[in-house]
């Protein structure tokens, strides 16, 4: 026995395989059965194959599974792998998650700068509103929804319709001003003629919608949002070949809007899905154009996050030179001029409610669960075109988009002529239709509210 206990132990397993060789005891094993805590028929199993946990006092079952008492391994937080990656977004989606007030959230979310693709809502590109459905994930339905109020009677339409023609002579005819600058002649006009018929049509119906004697006019704000829709490769710089989410930012700035402390009534479920369908383009924005630039990420409907009225209404915009009709049918692009205004209406209402739901404690990672509803109406002083948006997902990412089966949704009219034209102090070709649907954008309100102001 002692001659075979010295054989190497490779040579030792090689005769025990031939059946003439028992191997030799582990030295822990061996020491152990020495010292009679381990008999050594029990201690010679152990080279069978069988695996034994032993001890002093008894011994462990072979069937019972061995737990870890060590901590999960990690990747490193400051390594250049994919898992590296990966701990460091799970690890800020989780900060993200825990921060009590959307504020803090709304920091943590535009705090990184990266070069981002700038949105202007009036822009001068061919064919800008499919690809701005295509980065915001909107579905566009012609027409209006059904969830606007009634039209008002005829006898109360005709006293608002005394009041918007006597603003309407007011600018044209009664006010004799200086000559504009270039290209300033239809702003000298439309811009006073908004903002008054804004506050006539505000003051005359808070008896009819009570949610307008509790609402904030806001002049000429700032609103803005920041999101990141699809990935792009960075294709030079020190970050090169890195995977990047393509950014964005709008930035707007409506001549007037309406906030409220309620928020709008949705026109159509959160989960209903409707048979238009949004654009999908596989190429860089900046073919749009698109250009990119790098700032402060911006979140903003117009007041800081504490204010009560955070919830939108409708919008004011007024048509640029970017919009000029008699410039577009001069240079033969007719066909754009509602395509411009479609993009305008998608762009500036998406920015809103966006950041309407970021003041909620929404984002990406999480979703929102009741759509938010705002209204715009685009005008030149002449032309008046009425949008209604419905933000029904905020999760437009790649990560969160895998299986969101939600989109947002836009219902948009061509625009329509206020009046044909003026003689004297007579307003020739008036169309109540478009006073009509100012009155009923006006008279929206959520379900709840009560009929009188407490």
């Amino acid at each position: 026995m002692a001659a075979r206990s010295r054989l190497p132990l490779p040579l030792a397993a090689a005769a025990a395989a031939r059946g003439g060789l028992p191997l030799p005891l582990p030295l822990p094993l061996a020491a152990a059965a020495a010292r009679g805590g381990l008999p050594l028929p029990l201690a010679a199993r152990v080279n069978n194959g069988r695996r034994l946990s032993c001890g002093r006092a008894a011994l462990c079952s072979a069937a019972a599974p061995a737990t870890a008492t060590y901590p999960p391994l990690l990747p490193s937080r400051t390594a250049k792998s994919k898992a590296a990656k990966r701990r460091r977004e799970e690890e800020f989606y989780q900060r993200v998650h825990d921060s009590p007030a959307p504020a803090d959230k709304l920091q943590l979310l535009t705090k990184l700068q990266r070069l981002k693709y700038v949105v202007s809502p009036q822009t001068t590109a061919i064919g800008a509103d499919r690809w701005y459905q295509h980065f915001t994930k909107t579905a566009f339905v012609p027409g209006l929804p059904a969830g606007l109020p009634a039209p008002l009677p005829a006898a109360q339409l005709a006293e608002l319709r005394s009041l918007v023609s006597e603003a309407v002579l007011q600018e044209q005819f009664y006010l004799k001003r200086q000559p504009p600058f270039l290209y300033r002649e239809r702003e000298q006009t439309a811009l006073p003629l908004i903002g008054n018929l804004v506050s006539l049509l505000v003051s005359s119906l808070t008896d009819r919608n009570p949610l307008l004697g509790l609402a904030t006019l806001d002049r000429e704000p700032q609103v803005g949002f920041y999101w990141s829709r699809g990935e792009r490769t960075v294709p030079r710089g020190h970050r090169k070949r890195k995977v990047d989410p393509i950014r964005f930012q709008i930035e707007d700035k409506p001549w007037c809007q309406i906030r409220v402390p309620r928020q709008l009534s949705e026109f159509m479920p959160l989960e209903n899905s409707i048979p238009e369908d949004v654009p999908v383009f596989h190429m860089e924005p900046s073919r749009l154009p698109l250009f990119q630039r790098q700032y402060d990420n911006n979140i903003f409907i117009g007041s800081k996050v504490a204010d009560p009225a955070c919830y939108g209404h409708t919008q004011f915009h007024f048509a640029s030179e970017k919009l000029r009709r008699e410039k577009l049918v001069k240079d033969k692009l007719a066909d754009q001029i509602e395509v411009r205004l479609r993009a305008a209406g998608i762009a500036s209402l998406f920015a809103w409610t966006g950041a309407q739901a970021a003041y909620q404690g929404f984002w990406s990672e999480a979703d929102v669960v009741c759509p938010f509803v705002s209204q715009a109406v685009i005008t030149d002083g002449i032309y008046f075109s009425f949008f209604c948006y419905q933000l029904n997902t905020l999760a437009l990412t790649v990560r969160a988009d895998q299986h969101n089966i939600r989109k947002n949704i836009c219902w948009g009219t061509e625009s329509m002529r206020l009046y044909e034209s003026i003689e004297g102090e007579d307003i020739k070709g008036f169309n109540d239709e478009v006073l009509d649907l100012l009155v009923r954008f006006l008279l929206n309100r959520p379900e709840s509210v009560e009929t009188k102001i407490s």
